[in-house]
């Protein structure tokens, strides 16, 4: 967390991080063209560049859609999340320099303006095998380009994370885009089945981890409805471990109940820094902690500790018989619940 905005926060993790990633795309594109010039002795350099940056901007744009749903199914994951925007800056920049090569090889020795030869070169909009996929890379190069432009914190914090988190869940607009861009080109260009086999697999990983992971959460989607008293049957205290919290669909709004020194807290599930899931953290020193970042929310309030300004709805509580009843309207952001015995009681 932090109270002001910096260019880059480059912590130690970080650092190690994106040095590990660095190095391993070097070695990837060293690696590729050294094979390249070794299978086929006539290929350009300029061409195995290409084909290196592509590929290699591909597989990082499947890792970073693959880590949501893994760290969905297992906590192990978490630490890859907490770097995806670096990774996806990354992957943004190895597709710009293989678009930006192959704009330079194709489209700028012309006396045209290579943009203007990309989109018009090629126009057999009718046509599956000679479909000008040149544009449609060129239009998800477009989206990846906003959303790294918009990674930073400053755009996270002054769009909303609401409006934020819907920008960038263009990626998958973008993958799709990718995919048609690649398949096409496949189809158009190249013999060997082995691109077109290894991007079906890509595929196939992708769609099969957002399934299970929907598939896994949807018991806590189910939404419960409130009894006569207008209070929502939760689950049962026994349910909830100490410093952890169950989470639960209500009214369209996922909750999180936690419990902490014996006593029961209800928050909004959503984080507001990227829309994480709180409840998926842990209490720590009397906040919850969203397990994607670490921003904090005090229990009692909903309210990041000073100075940190953000908050999250609140629930009252009550314990009955052994069971958590949860008031399904929300309070405003930040509103003091006074936390509730799990032997019993209610607050309002």
């Amino acid at each position: 967390m932090t109270v002001g905005y910096k260019a880059v926060g480059w912590n130690r993790q970080k650092k190690i991080y994106d040095a590990v990633v660095a190095s391993g795309l070097l070695l990837y594109l060293g690696v590729f063209i050294g094979i390249g010039l070794t299978l086929h002795p006539r290929t350009t350099i300029e061409t195995l560049l290409i084909r290196a940056l592509g590929t290699a901007a591909l597989f990082l744009l499947h890792v970073i859609l693959v880590i949501g749903p893994l760290c969905r199914l297992d906590r192990r994951f978490l630490p890859l999340l907490y770097n995806r925007r670096h990774l996806g800056v990354i992957m943004f920049s190895t597709a710009l320099a293989h678009g930006g090569f192959s704009i330079v090889q194709f489209h700028a020795f012309g006396d045209v303006n290579p943009l203007v030869s990309v989109l018009t070169s090629n126009t057999h909009w009718k046509s599956v095998a000679q479909f000008p996929f040149q544009q449609l890379g060129l239009a998800a190069l477009l989206i990846l380009f906003l959303m790294a432009a918009t990674s930073h914190d400053f755009w996270l914090a002054n769009l909303t994370a609401p409006t934020w988190k819907r920008l960038h869940m263009a990626v998958y607009l973008a993958y799709g885009l990718v995919v048609m861009h690649v398949a096409l080109g496949v189809l158009q260009q190249e013999t060997d089945p082995l691109l077109a086999a290894v991007l079906i697999a890509g595929v196939l990983i992708v769609s099969v981890l957002h399934v299970a992971a929907a598939l896994k959460e949807a018991p806590s989607d189910r939404d419960l409805g409130a009894a006569d008293d207008g209070f929502v049957d939760f689950c049962a205290v026994a349910e909830i471990p100490e410093d952890r919290a169950v989470i639960r669909s209500i009214g369209g709004e996922r909750v999180a109940v936690f419990k902490h020194d014996g006593r029961l807290s209800a928050l909004s599930n959503v984080c507001q820094h990227q829309n994480g899931p709180l409840g998926e953290g842990r209490v720590i020193n009397g906040c919850a902690v969203c397990p994607w970042h670490g921003y904090e929310y005090r229990l009692a309030t909903g309210s990041s500790p000073p100075p940190f300004n953000e908050k999250v709805p609140t629930f009252r509580v009550r314990v009955a018989g052994g069971r958590v009843r949860v008031d399904p309207r929300p309070n405003p952001a930040g509103t003091e619940v006074e936390p509730t015995p799990v032997e019993g009681g209610a607050h309002a």
